[in-house]
């Protein structure tokens, strides 16, 4: 499904600002109002979810571009991108179908409307007066902008902002 089809939301920040933290608040909101979300995270250190020894590790190491592990529970598909990483857009295209989509950083790519999140301990300069995708800031203090400021610490306020927006 191409992004400018689905519903997405994205959060940026820098790091310790409370992305996760509020994303994690988040979701329970738009699924009690009987959403499907998926979510969609820019880790910008290396991480690996297989283990040298296990199969999968084994048939990555072999040469296999994608190894597809399941379980009872769930199923992940990992795919190597050795040449260049996946845009966000090609990420977004892997996803099922689902209502909203939240997207944890990729600051720097893609033109879907993100909320800025900004603590007092971060001493960084504000990203949205650089980023015109940048809709609203969540904050846990007063910020200087015409662009809506959410309070960071009331999720529910933000969640209906985003509803809202979105028109989910």
């Amino acid at each position: 499904m191409p992004a400018d089809a689905q519903k997405v939301i994205g959060f940026i920040g820098y790091s310790n600002s409370g992305k996760t933290t509020l994303i994690e608040k988040l979701i329970p909101i738009f699924r009690a109002q009987g959403l499907a979300v998926s979510a969609i995270k820019n880790a910008h250190h290396g991480f690996d979810m297989d283990r040298p020894g296990k199969d999968s590790y084994r048939y990555r190491e072999a040469g296999a571009g994608q190894v597809l592990i399941a379980t009872s529970l769930r199923w992940a598909l990992l795919t190597e991108t050795p040449r260049h990483a996946a845009t966000l857009d090609a990420l977004l295209a892997e996803l099922a179908p689902c209502d909203l989509v939240i997207i944890e950083g990729f600051k720097s790519e893609g033109h879907v409307q993100r909320i800025e999140v900004r603590r007092t301990a971060n001493l960084e300069p504000p990203i949205f007066p650089h980023d015109p995708n940048v809709i609203a800031v969540a904050a846990d203090h007063a910020v200087e902008t015409r662009l809506p400021v959410l309070e960071l610490n009331d999720p529910d306020r933000i969640a209906a902002f985003i509803t809202q927006r979105l028109q989910l």
